[in-house]
């Protein structure tokens, strides 16, 4: 085995890893290497892979059990487990906002692997570390969010899909959750669109709270851009980062194939 080099890619936020082909088996000591990587660094970079889609599923197993794709979005045929990220409108792009993926579920997924296919001159995706900015609120302020809880709703997803307001899925999760494998906290919130209120305050007294919280984590020096190359894998850690896919390429064509890993109930 070749130890796989790791190469931090801001001083927050993000890794390079070089010297692994990932179309092949990865065996347990470069795994336990990429594991290490993962959990220190929450986003995980691997240029020139083109990964083939039965090698992006083997992948995807070393790390949990890939969620059953939705039926409404367009997946590979013969890799159900494979959602492909087409261009959406602008208008109606649900993305286009820092986010958790599917908050508003009661089990989120914990990890999101994506295989660029075709990517146009643009569309960068940028991350953010919860960790980090949780790390960086006031002792005080940590004491006032103890306890706290969020509602989620999926609404930006819904309108996305036209779907009914009353079908909407929703949840309520800790406003700060505890990572399960590194026992950091980080911050759970989102577009006001998604996360909505403070469960037991309304909505006026939740909001200058959320908002703060979601300005104050995406502050420049918490965030990782990534240029999208053909062939690109990117992986990242949805326990402890928001990521926002910037829709800045018209009609270009963008195809990404997607995986995501059941993850476990937040606390």
């Amino acid at each position: 085995m070749t130890k796989p080099k790791v190469t931090p890619l801001t001083g927050s936020i993000g890794a390079s890893v070089e010297g692994i082909d990932l179309n092949k088996p990865v065996d347990d000591a470069t795994f336990a290497a990429l594991h290490d990587a993962f959990l220190t660094h929450c986003v995980l970079v691997y240029r020139g892979q083109q990964l083939q889609p039965a090698a992006q599923v083997e992948f995807a197993r070393c790390w949990g059990t890939p969620l059953n794709t939705n039926p409404l979005i367009k997946h590979i045929e013969s890799h159900p487990e494979i959602v492909q990220v087409t261009k959406i409108p602008k208008a109606t792009a649900s993305t286009e906002a820092w986010h958790y993926d599917s908050p508003y579920i009661p089990v989120p997924p914990k990890i999101s692997i994506l295989s660029a296919v075709t990517v146009p001159h643009g569309g960068d995706t940028m991350w953010c570390n919860q960790c980090l900015s949780y790390d960086r609120l006031s002792p005080t302020m940590k004491g006032a969010l103890e306890g706290l809880r969020v509602k989620f709703v999926g609404l930006r997803l819904g309108r996305m899909m036209g779907a009914d307001a009353a079908s909407l899925p929703s949840a309520v999760h800790p406003l700060v959750r505890t990572h399960p494998e590194t026992g950091r906290k980080a911050l759970y919130v989102g577009h006001r669109e998604t996360a909505q209120l403070i469960d037991g305050m309304t909505a006026e007294e939740s909001r200058p709270l959320l908002d703060f919280l979601y300005q104050h984590s995406t502050s420049p020096d918490n965030i990782y851009r990534h240029m999208w190359q053909p062939g690109d894998v990117v992986m990242w850690d949805n326990r402890c980062t928001m990521h926002y896919a910037v829709h800045d390429y018209g009609e270009a064509e963008r195809v990404l194939n997607r995986i995501t890993i059941e993850g476990e109930t937040p606390q």
